[in-house]
């Protein structure tokens, strides 16, 4: 799992008259919305990725797992979310259905939630959105099509490999 803050830009003046011979150009000012962070879920062995809260791995896609683990990169993400979206009783049962493991520091790169934010911002979502409502709409269909298509990441970045650039990073055993 992996989030990131995205904000809905409106338009304030929406074309700028074309001289002859040129094309449609749009005028740069626009209108901030509210953030919101987009929550990214990815089961690679399950083939898919969803963009939404927390609560859904829980009721939704894994309704009898005993505990559900999720990889993630940052401890905030997920620490204290539940609490201040649900009340008390069910931010807990939430919580009690999660095992929290974290990358390694700099290693960042080896989340696929990451991966797949890095995909929806800068294809699905990388021209001007200008509500909340549109934006649910645009990520929603991204991620199904993304499911629809099974699209995979190709992890071409072995351990052997890690071990030899990333050496730094790995303990010497003798």
């Amino acid at each position: 799992m992996d989030e990131c803050p995205k904000q809905p830009i409106g338009e304030v003046q929406t074309l700028i008259p074309p001289q002859k011979g040129e094309p449609l150009r749009y005028n740069g000012e626009y209108v901030r919305n509210e953030t919101r962070e987009i929550f990214m879920r990815v089961a690679p062995l399950e083939g898919w990725r969803r963009a939404e809260q927390i609560k859904q791995p829980v009721d939704r896609d894994f309704p009898d797992a005993r505990k559900i683990v999720l990889v993630m990169d940052n401890y905030t993400h997920i620490i204290g979310s539940p609490y201040e979206a649900f009340p008390a009783e069910e931010a807990r049962r939430i919580r009690d259905n999660l095992e929290i493991h974290y990358t390694p520091k700099y290693g960042s790169r080896l989340n696929m939630a990451e991966i797949e934010i890095n995909v929806l911002v800068n294809h699905g979502l990388s021209g001007r959105i200008p509500s909340l409502d549109q934006m649910k709409k645009e990520v929603k269909a991204w991620a199904e099509n993304r499911n629809k298509h099974a699209n995979k990441i190709n992890r071409r970045f072995s351990t052997d490999d890690a071990r030899i650039k990333l050496k730094r990073l790995y303990p010497l055993f003798e």
